[in-house]
């Protein structure tokens, strides 16, 4: 990027300190051409030691800038230099003595970069040094030892000019026995913003402050009224812990002037570790978590810290906006996704931070965009683009402010580059943090002595900072804040700014997109994955009583799969994906049919029981049984080839569910039963059995109606001769009666007193006879459907007839 060799609109700088350090500078110019030449006009030591330009250029002795305070000093101000010294060499180097030196001012941005590259170089340029008393020495300095050093001095004594950032070295020189004369073996190079008074124009700057962290929490819930959430691992407790990243986000954010950026799903992970939760083990097995009170300590401080404080929500579980742009756009339902996650972020985090957060803005990868990625980034109802200026580049001497309108009503809020990237690399080491930190802070100087007019500077730094890197930003940012070139301003602020009429509005095409940026993104295969586990989840909800409780859980895992934090974790993204769909699977299967043997019926009509089997917690409904007979000419099922019925199932119960069969002939008939949801979908594999059909024959008819017709035959006989042999009794009796009369009257001791009372006795008589000879009648007929058992049926199991 071109940038001016000159600053435009800078403050005047006293008149008296600009000679002095002027002629300080032509005075010394001789000496200093003489001490580079010196080194180069010694011969080489005839043993064969390495010459004097050599050694110069290897840098034997290692010097480390730890600390430098302040970062942005006032002519009032004392200016320390602390580190350590390590001899690295072979030979033991005496007369040492650490000397500060200070340089010209750097006059644009890519000086400072330039500069920063090649900080310990020791053919660079090293600038006048201060001398005097402000040196400190060491009678020698033993190979492999590093020896600590502090160099104090007034920041008066530094003939430091115009306002600008300057080179400040802190060289180590001293000699050997191998080359015997006083020469720099080691320097490093830092930066000193020099900015005594208030500017009349200050920057405004927005430093993006982001809590996110990698997918944690897995889909499954426990089986209680509360689903008491299951954690993958304690790695998120051990970020909140004291010490932790996150621990350390939050207490060094707080105080400052920065706009949170936060991931919901983050929020909804402590959140769900502050009651009971499960942690699943290597082994599979899971153990109850014990850190909710380091869960709880974390959200307070958090609630403190963004009191006051502008917040902004990416979307629940920080989806790859990128990765979803060029790998997921043809996957249907991943747009959906990206859009569930944005409406719940704002509610998250209003819920636990009781904050209302902006969810204006998207935030790609290292702020790189193309068509493809604002077009996605804007579908779910975003209209501000975090870009970087190295993906939206602009070809101005200068820094534009930030914000600029890339068309359809978004505008790209574009932060600065450098300044973004400032703290990336490894920063463990004081003197890493310490270059770091002046750094950033000379870019800051720098772009706002650029022009004489305001401007807006974004700071997006990398998504998930380590410890180090974290403690050097809030370094950094402490000391911006106090110096007098920049103010803070919020996000939304930055975003509504008025734009640079130069600055370049126009998207990169997606050719521009980095290939190491690519490399990393999320294949199409995982979106596939996640379609495919949504299609499950979306057959399996609509027969569930309460579908909250695997509706939520599965869909925010669902877009902590498409997350962010999987960039350069394919393994591991792979197994996330696959252990979500393999519980939704297992939750699946928990509603199903009971295998059954074969069955054999003996009857033209019968029952078939079908049990469905539900395993979940909740009960189950609009849920459809189908028995359908593959051979309707031989068996029907409820008088046709199938018969349907609902199904309702209390969870963790059987249901048994009966079908009347009709049988037209013998032999085996294969039945099939299929559970299907209400809109037609089939649920579940099916159960295939076999029914034998054993039909009564009709000789057997013929034996049993031939033996019914001998019965009655043989009781019609019996009533006739009965009836006969007291028409013959009945006769005598008449008989008797005549001859009584025509002889008198005679005794009736002994004799009927009533004939026809007798009659009739006898008449019952032969009628009970009769009754009590004749076959038994049949009752009414047993009904078709008995009792049934709800357990499996077993192996050649008989069905009611």
């Amino acid at each position: 990027m071109a940038e001016a060799a000159d600053f435009q609109g800078t403050s005047a700088s006293p008149a008296r300190r600009w000679l002095r350090r002027t002629g300080a500078l032509l005075a010394g110019a001789p000496l200093l051409a003489g001490i580079v030449q010196l080194p180069a006009a010694t011969p080489a030591d005839a043993a064969g030691q390495e010459s004097p330009q050599a050694a110069s250029s290897a840098g034997s002795v290692a010097v480390a800038v730890d600390s430098l305070t302040p970062s942005t000093p006032s002519e009032s101000d004392t200016v320390t230099v602390s580190g350590t010294v390590t001899n690295n060499g072979k030979q033991t180097v005496t007369r040492a003595h650490v000397d500060l030196q200070v340089g010209p001012p750097l006059e644009t941005r890519s000086s400072i970069d330039t500069l920063a590259k090649k900080s310990d170089d020791l053919q660079g340029p090293s600038g006048e040094k201060v001398g005097g008393k402000y040196t400190e020495k060491f009678s020698a300095l033993t190979p492999g030892v590093a020896e600590p050093f502090s160099i104090s001095v007034p920041a008066e004594k530094l003939d430091l000019g115009r306002d600008g950032v300057y080179q400040l070295a802190v060289a180590l020189s001293g000699e050997t026995a191998a080359q015997p004369w006083d020469q720099v073996l080691g320097i490093q190079r830092t930066f000193l913003p020099w900015h005594p008074e208030e500017a009349d124009t200050k920057t405004k700057t927005t430093f993006l402050w982001p809590l996110v962290s990698s997918a944690h929490m897995a889909a499954e819930t426990g089986s209680n009224e509360q689903q008491t959430p299951v954690f993958r691992d304690e790695e998120l407790a051990e970020e909140i812990a004291p010490g932790g990243r996150l621990d350390q986000m939050v207490s060094l954010g707080k105080g400052l002037d920065i706009t949170w950026v936060i991931d919901p799903d983050l929020l909804a992970s402590v959140d769900a570790m502050t009651g009971s939760y499960q942690v699943r083990g290597a082994d599979g097995t899971t153990t109850p978590g014990k850190n909710q009170e380091v869960a709880k300590h974390w959200l307070a401080e958090l609630q403190q810290a963004v009191t006051g404080e502008e917040v902004a929500a990416l979307p629940f579980g920080d989806p790859d906006l990128a990765s979803l742009a060029h790998n997921g756009t043809n996957v249907t339902g991943s747009l959906s996704h990206l859009k569930e996650a944005t409406d719940v972020a704002a509610e998250t985090v209003d819920t636990i931070l009781h904050v209302k957060p902006s969810t204006d803005f998207a935030w790609p990868v290292d702020g790189a965009v193309d068509p493809s990625i604002v077009k996605v980034a804007t579908s779910a109802g975003a209209d501000k683009v975090i870009a970087r200026g190295d993906s939206l580049q602009d070809n101005l001497s200068y820094t534009p402010s930030a914000a600029r309108p890339i068309g359809g009503g978004t505008t790209a809020v574009v932060a600065d580059s450098r300044m973004s990237t400032a703290f990336q690399g490894d920063l463990t080491r004081a003197s890493a943090s310490t270059l770091a930190v002046q750094r950033f802070l000379a870019q800051s100087l720098t772009l706002g002595l650029q022009t004489g007019k305001q401007r807006n500077v974004v700071i997006a730094p990398q998504r998930m900072p380590s410890v180090s890197q974290a403690q050097a930003m809030a370094e950094a940012l402490a000391a911006l804040q106090g110096g007098n070139w920049s103010e803070s301003q919020d996000l939304t602020a930055a975003a509504k700014a008025k734009p640079d009429p130069a600055a370049h509005t126009k998207v990169p095409p997606a050719s521009a997109y980095p290939s190491s940026l690519r490399k990393q993104e999320l294949p199409r295969a995982a979106f596939a994955q996640i379609a495919r586990t949504q299609g499950k989840l979306d057959k399996f909800k609509v027969i569930l009583t309460r579908q909250s409780r695997v509706v939520t859980p599965f869909g925010r895992a669902m877009n902590r799969e498409m997350s962010t934090s999987w960039r350069g974790r394919g393994v591991a993204a792979v197994g996330y994906r696959d252990g979500i769909e393999s519980y939704l699977n297992d939750l699946i299967d928990g509603v199903k049919l009971i295998q059954k043997s074969e069955t054999k019926l003996s009857g033209r009509s019968a029952t078939i029981p079908v049990t469905v089997q539900n395993n979940l917690v909740q009960g189950v409904e609009n849920l459809e049984l189908r028995l359908t007979s593959k051979n309707p000419t031989r068996l029907k099922i409820g008088g046709d080839a199938y018969e349907e019925q609902h199904v309702t199932v209390n969870g963790g119960h059987a249901q048994s569910v009966k079908f009347t069969t009709t049988a037209n002939a013998n032999g085996r008939a294969e039945v099939e039963a299929q559970l299907y949801t209400e809109d037609g979908q089939k649920y579940g594999e099916p159960v295939v059995f076999d029914v034998r059909v054993t039909e009564v024959t009709p000789t057997v008819m013929l034996v049993i109606g031939g033996g019914v017709l001998l019965l009655v035959l043989a009781g019609f006989r019996m009533y006739t001769q009965r009836k006969r042999a007291a028409a013959r009794e009945a006769a005598e009796d008449d008989t008797a009666e005549a001859d009584a009369e025509a002889d008198g009257p005679q005794s009736q001791a002994g004799a009927p007193q009533n004939p026809e009372a007798s009659g009739a006795r006898l008449e019952e008589e032969t009628e009970a006879g009769s009754r009590a000879d004749a076959p038994e009648q049949p009752s009414d007929p047993a009904p078709d459907t008995a009792a049934e058992s709800a357990d499996p049926s077993g192996t050649g199991e008989r069905v009611d007839r």
